[in-house]
C-alpha cells in the first residue's frame, strides 16, 4: 500500500465547560495549568483519546479483512479487548501479537519494527518503543518505531478559572450495612470555562518507514471531531466538552507548501471560540464540525 502522499497540518478547537479536561495525579488531581495559568490538556491525554475510539472503531468492523491492521497496542485498561495484562504480553502473544521469537535476542530489529507497524495502527501512527528486558529463555531487545504522527499539548486561549468543591461519601463497605461508616473527605475541581487548541502533524518521510497511508490518514481525520464520544466520567459530564472545529491543511507535496509552524501561526484563536485564518498561497484548510 502507498504511504503518505502528502504532508497534512491539523488543528483542533475544543470547549470545555464545568470539567476537568485532564487532572494532574500530583497536583491533587487538579486541572492542569502552566505557570501561567493557562489551562493544559496533555499530548498523551489527547492521544489516549484518539486510541480509545480508534478501539471502538476496530470492534465495530464486521470482518477479519476489515480488522487487518487496525488493532490498536496500547490499549487503556477500560477499553481492553483482548485481554492482555501488560503490553509485553500483548507483543508476545502468539494470538493478539507477533509471539516471543519476534522479540528475542536472536530477532530482527527491522523486521519486527516493519511487522508491528503492519499488525497495530497506534505504532503505525504515533510509534512505539518496545523495550522489554530479559526473559525467561532469552535476553530482550530495545525496538524504537518513530511514527510519522504528533500532536501537542492543548492550551487554552485565555487563563481559566478552576473551582474546587469539597465533598463527602458515606457509605458501608463492609458489615451487614446497618452501621453507618465514617464520612471520606475528598475533593472535586473543575474548570469552569475554557476553549482549547492543540495542533497535530503528518510527516510523509516518516510514514515510508512505517507505512501509514492516506487511508489511515483518513481514519483519524475522521474521529478527530469526535475525540469526547463516549468519554464521560463524574470529572467531565456527558457535554461538557465538545470539540467546537478541526483544521485541516493538506499540502500539495510531500514536503509541504510551508513550514507547519507558519501554519499554525496562520490559526488565530479567540478566547470565546471564534477564529480567524491567515491566507497562505495555495494551501486552504477543510473546516470540519465537531461531532
Amino acid at each position: 500500500m502507498a504511504t503518505l502522499s502528502k504532508k497534512i497540518d491539523f488543528a483542533i478547537i475544543m470547549s470545555v465547560k464545568n470539567a476537568n479536561p485532564n487532572g494532574d495525579p500530583l497536583n491533587g488531581n487538579r486541572p492542569r495549568t502552566d505557570y501561567e495559568g493557562l489551562g493544559e490538556i496533555t499530548d498523551v491525554c489527547l492521544k489516549r483519546k484518539i486510541r480509545d475510539r480508534l478501539v471502538e472503531q476496530y470492534v465495530s468492523l464486521k470482518n477479519e479483512e476489515e480488522k487487518k491492521g487496525q488493532a490498536i497496542f496500547v490499549q487503556s485498561d477500560d477499553r481492553k479487548i483482548d485481554g492482555e495484562t501488560s503490553l509485553r504480553n500483548r507483543a508476545e502473544s502468539e494470538k493478539n501479537g507477533l509471539g516471543k521469537k519476534a522479540f528475542g535476542a536472536n530477532a530482527k530489529k527491522d523486521e519486527t519494527a516493519k511487522s508491528a507497524c503492519e499488525k497495530w495502527f497506534d505504532v503505525r501512527a504515533f510509534g512505539q518503543v518496545f523495550a522489554f528486558g530479559k526473559g525467561n529463555d532469552a535476553d530482550g531487545v530495545s525496538i524504537p518505531v518513530r511514527g510519522p504522527v504528533t500532536i501537542q499539548s492543548a492550551f487554552s486561549r485565555d487563563l481559566v478559572s478552576i473551582s474546587s468543591t469539597q465533598i463527602t461519601k458515606s457509605v458501608s463497605g463492609e458489615g451487614d450495612g446497618k452501621k453507618r461508616s465514617s464520612d471520606t473527605m475528598g475533593m472535586k475541581h473543575r474548570v469552569d470555562r475554557g476553549i482549547y487548541v492543540t495542533y497535530g502533524t503528518m510527516n510523509p518521510q516518516l510514514a515510508e518507514r512505517t507505512g501509514f497511508s492516506d487511508k489511515d490518514a483518513a481514519v483519524i481525520k475522521a474521529i478527530l471531531p469526535k475525540i469526547f464520544e463516549n468519554d464521560a466520567s463524574s470529572a467531565r459530564p456527558e457535554g461538557s466538552m465538545e470539540v467546537v472545529k478541526v483544521l485541516w491543511w493538506q499540502h500539495n507535496s510531500k514536503s509541504g507548501d510551508y513550514s507547519s509552524a507558519k501554519v499554525h501561526r496562520s490559526l488565530k484563536v479567540n478566547p470565546d471560540g471564534s477564529y480567524i485564518i491567515e491566507p497562505l498561497n495555495g494551501l486552504v484548510p477543510e473546516e470540519i464540525a465537531g461531532f
